[in-house]
Parts: C-alpha cells; sequence; structure tokens
C-alpha cells in the first residue's frame, strides 16, 4: 500500500511525545490552526527588544508577545489580528503576575515543582531539536523524492470500474439477469430496480476501486469479470443481492503528489526523528536497573 508504515507501540508513543512538543511552536501551531477568514497581513515585526509592558518592573517586549502568541495561537485562531496581539498581551501579563506571586509563595522552591520544571525544560530542548534537526530540514525536494521512490516502490494494483444492481432477494436479482441475458440495458434497469439510493440515477455506477475497498464477497466477483461482463449468477452479500457488470479495468492510479504531500511530509519527519533518537541513544550510556522493565523496553524497541 502506499506510504504504508509500522512502529512498535512504544515507539510511536515516544514519538507521539517528542512531537507534542514541536505542536507547541509558532510553526506547528500555525498549522494546525482552523482556518481563518481571509485579512490583511500583519504590519512588518516592530523592534523585539521595544516594550510593550511592565510588570511589577519586569518588561514584555515585541520578542516576548510574539512567543506568546505563538505558543497560544491555537486558542486566539479565530481572533482577528488586531484582538489576537492583544489577547497575547493579556495572557502574558496573566502569567507573569501570577509566576510573581508563585515565587513570593516560594512554589518555586517545592520538590514536585523543580522536577517539573526541569522536565518540562529537557521537553522543551528535546522539541528544539526535532523541530531544529528534523522538520526544519525537509524540503520540498526531499518531500518529492520521497513520493517518487513510493511511487516506483509500489507494487502494482489493479482496479475495476463496475456497475450494480441490488436488490431483496435472489430470485428478483435471477429475473434481472434474464433481462440482461436478453439483451436490455444494465444502466436502465439499475436506474429501474436498484435499492442502493446512490445508483438510482446513475446506472448503479460505483466508478473504479480497488482491493480491499467492497465486501470480499462484491470484490471476488468483480475482479473475476473482464470487461462489459455481468454476474451471470446472483452475488449475495450483507446488502443483499447483487448483478454486477464490469465496465473497466486498469492499473491503480497513485495519489497525486499535491493530493499527499503532507502525509509524505510527516512519514519524512516521523523516519528522521527515529534516525535522530537511534544516533542519539547509541551514544548514550542508558541503564534501567530493573531487569523486568529492561526487557519490556528492549523487547518493545525491538519490535520497531
Amino acid at each position: 500500500m502506499f506510504l504504508s508504515f509500522r512502529r512498535s507501540p512504544l515507539a510511536c508513543l515516544g514519538l507521539a511525545f517528542g512531537l507534542s512538543v514541536f505542536a507547541l511552536s509558532p510553526l506547528a501551531a500555525q498549522e494546525a490552526a482552523p482556518a481563518a477568514p481571509a485579512e490583511a497581513a500583519p504590519a512588518a515585526p516592530a523592534n523585539p527588544d521595544a516594550v510593550v509592558a511592565t510588570v511589577n518592573g519586569q518588561t514584555i517586549t515585541e520578542a516576548d508577545l510574539a512567543l506568546a502568541e505563538g505558543e497560544l495561537s491555537r486558542q486566539f485562531a479565530q481572533l482577528p489580528q488586531e484582538q489576537r496581539r492583544a489577547a497575547a498581551l493579556s495572557a502574558a501579563i496573566e502569567i507573569k503576575v501570577l509566576a510573581d506571586k508563585a515565587v513570593a509563595g516560594g512554589l518555586d522552591k517545592d520538590a514536585d515543582f523543580q522536577r517539573r520544571a526541569a522536565f518540562l525544560q529537557q521537553r522543551a530542548l528535546h522539541g528544539e531539536m526535532v523541530e531544529k534537526e528534523v522538520v526544519g530540514k525537509i524540503t520540498d525536494a526531499d518531500i518529492r523524492a520521497r513520493y517518487d521512490k513510493s511511487v516506483a516502490e509500489a507494487p502494482p494494483v489493479n482496479e475495476v470500474h463496475a456497475r450494480h444492481i441490488l436488490v431483496k432477494t435472489k430470485e428478483e436479482a435471477e429475473a434481472i439477469i434474464k433481462q440482461l441475458d436478453g439483451g436490455a440495458d444494465f444502466q436502465k434497469l439499475a436506474n429501474e430496480h436498484t435499492s442502493d439510493p446512490s445508483g438510482k440515477t446513475n446506472g448503479g455506477d460505483l466508478g473504479y476501486f480497488g482491493p480491499g475497498q467492497m465486501v470480499p464477497e462484491f470484490e471476488k466477483a468483480a475482479f473475476a469479470l473482464e470487461p462489459g461482463a455481468y454476474t451471470k449468477e446472483p452475488v449475495q452479500t450483507q446488502f443483499g443481492w447483487h448483478i454486477i457488470k464490469v465496465e473497466d479495468k486498469r492499473a491503480q492510479q497513485p495519489p497525486a503528489f499535491d493530493q499527499v504531500k503532507e502525509q509524505v511530509r510527516s512519514a519524512l519527519i516521523r523516519d528522521k526523528y527515529f534516525e535522530l533518537v537511534k544516533q542519539a541513544r547509541s551514544q548514550a550510556k542508558i541503564e534501567i536497573p530493573d531487569e523486568t522493565l529492561k526487557k519490556a523496553v528492549d523487547a518493545a524497541e525491538g519490535a520497531e
């Protein structure tokens, strides 16, 4: 199958965790945010060191504001640009006043907080590596090359263009087959008799489909027919009784590049991420004292 990949559950969880950090970055947030109505482009960025507010003597600069707006862009996606900037500044002020209050109350000395802070710093650095060394280095040329390679390596798959007439009983189907044997027009009979709502106005046309897209009984019968032929015996499925006619057979066409570009990009991100992790782990000294846990981790990683 085109662009089919398999990873162990633990490996996929690791990637999901890793990329969740990237998802918090301004670039990813912009990509993930719902499309907003078209609006005028914002003005050119101001001096990043320009002060936009002070809180207890601490400054909030244009750079701080841009960071807040980027990190929180999902929440602000539906707001007009001018409201987005105000909302980001309000959020930055809220963060600073409560952070100051937390420090005044000694919460920054709390052991649990320090552990979380250290973990979040490592997670942020992890995300920075993913964004700079993986995501940021994938070019359109890389994506196109991966697409072309996948198309070239995909095994040839045939697909058929078929029509069908669906009825409730075998007797009804046999009666329709007799009419076809007598020279009746398949499309006309489909419009008159099929119980498939989508086929009542188009002569039972199902378009092209490949393996795995229809229930097994239907697929087997359709692929066994030559173009222009119809089933001489009714085909039973969970939906009823079918008379199937094949109009054409052809090699399945790969999806257009633009249609799967983002899917290919995601596959490249995934593969390059695991390459980076594998390299880093090979250079690290990792010890897991609990033998049971170590075996479970080794087994999960071996399943990648």
